[in-house]
């Protein structure tokens, strides 16, 4: 019950996106979180599609029942911080600063990447603390970057500095954004998925005209096949992807 209401029901609409998105725990109950927040409130449902919103992924140390219930405190917390306006790197900032205490006592960090999207500008803003890079499809190059920028797990240091990136988005651009329960998972051999593999993965998914959910969907097969039949995730495994039409 707490996992399903941690995470979002449905996808919002986003002017101009194609987006899609699947968690699936290792456990009963994981410390995986993602959440699309629009910047603005009080605002018609027809005006949030053209708003600013926030696109996050993170990942809680370890998993089970602790996990889950330090990522609910820390989605409250950041869903209190993202209607600040602040940019990325001041939000991570300011969620480490409050969240530090409870973590610190609990043995455990955090990884989390944090975006804000304009579909107005097409400009995207963030800023990562430690979590795995996303992955940039960009069309024009027909290559994949990674989206990455310094900064330490919230919950480690008091006083951790973050930086801000910043990137004009193109038709056809997609992000890729997961959890190490993709990377991490390994076969009946013991070898890893490892990024490489995704990453080759995603750029021949790319180059065909999938939706977004037929390339999540797709990636989740790859990832079966690669387990095998008696295979199962060590970590909860989630993705977000984001396409521009």
């Amino acid at each position: 019950e707490i996992q399903s209401q941690l995470l979002p029901d449905y996808c919002p609409i986003i002017h101009g996106i194609d987006l899609a998105a699947h968690c699936r725990p290792a456990l009963q109950l994981g410390g995986d979180y993602y959440d699309f927040m629009c910047l603005k409130t009080n605002i018609s449902e027809k005006r949030k599609e053209k708003a600013k919103w926030a696109l996050v992924i993170g990942d809680v140390m370890g998993k089970g029942i602790p996990a889950g219930l330090l990522m609910t405190m820390l989605r409250g917390m950041l869903r209190a911080e993202v209607l600040t306006g602040l940019p990325p790197d001041r939000i991570l900032h300011d969620l480490n600063q409050l969240a530090i205490n409870d973590l610190d006592q609990s043995h455990r960090f955090v990884t989390l990447f944090y975006s804000d999207y304009d579909p107005r500008t097409k400009k995207l803003r963030y800023s990562n603390a430690a979590h795995n890079p996303p992955l940039l499809w960009k069309h024009s190059e027909q290559k994949i970057l990674k989206l990455d920028t310094e900064g330490l797990v919230l919950g480690l240091q008091k006083d951790a500095q973050y930086c801000c990136g910043e990137i004009k988005l193109s038709s056809k651009d997609l992000i890729l954004f997961y959890t190490d329960g993709i990377t991490d998972a390994f076969n009946a051999t013991g070898e890893r998925f490892e990024e490489d593999r995704l990453i080759n993965t995603l750029a021949k998914l790319c180059r065909n005209s999938y939706s977004s959910q037929e390339i999540l969907n797709k990636i989740f097969k790859k990832l079966d096949e690669f387990t095998g039949v008696n295979g199962h995730l060590q970590d909860d495994a989630s993705i977000v992807v984001f396409q521009l039409k």
